[in-house]
């Protein structure tokens, strides 16, 4: 495992996100691809969550990231789904339709085979908010359930350093 991203912690990381957002009055949303609902499902294990979550979008498919999250159709069909612009307009878009305050989004490689040239364990989690929006690059080992799990801690980990005022270099936006 790589990038700093532990064994499944995204409880407390859950926990680290709702709690802060609730005493700031701010709402959440998730779009999920690679992770297919264990965002959302962590988040609302979180007592005290329903003042906080707006909902989500799973959106597996690479159609349904255009239709429904309104990624560009154009960017989709020259990089594909496990993109880093592809995760910040997951993101952005989810913030729009859900119409909250912050949206965190996953799109990624969890295997067994790699997809489109791009290696298992490649995941890009994005958050935008307020003030803009950021990805990571994460690079994951294990098998599916791992990198699935994984990809859930690194994309409430992200949400909880920007709720700290923490700005990681493996942050770009």
């Amino acid at each position: 495992m790589t990038d700093g991203v532990d064994a499944w912690v995204a409880p407390t990381e859950a926990a680290a996100v709702v709690h802060p957002l609730s005493e700031r009055g701010q709402t959440l949303a998730v779009v999920e691809s690679l992770t297919g609902g264990l965002l959302a499902a962590t988040i609302v294990d979180i007592a005290g969550v329903s003042s906080v979550f707006r909902g989500g979008l799973v959106v597996y498919a690479t159609d349904l990231k255009a239709a429904l999250v309104g990624v560009p159709g154009d960017l989709l069909a020259d990089r594909g789904p496990v993109d880093p612009d592809v995760a910040l307009a997951l993101a952005e878009g989810g913030r729009r339709r859900c119409m909250a305050d912050w949206c965190l989004a996953t799109t990624g490689v969890a295997g067994p085979e790699p997809q489109n040239g791009r290696p298992v364990g490649l995941v890009y989690v994005a958050l935008a908010g307020p003030d803009g929006a950021r990805v990571r690059e994460l690079r994951l080992d294990g098998g599916r359930t791992q990198i699935r799990s994984n990809a859930v801690t690194g994309a409430l980990r992200l949400l909880a350093e920007e709720l700290q005022g923490v700005q990681p270099p493996a942050v770009r936006g």
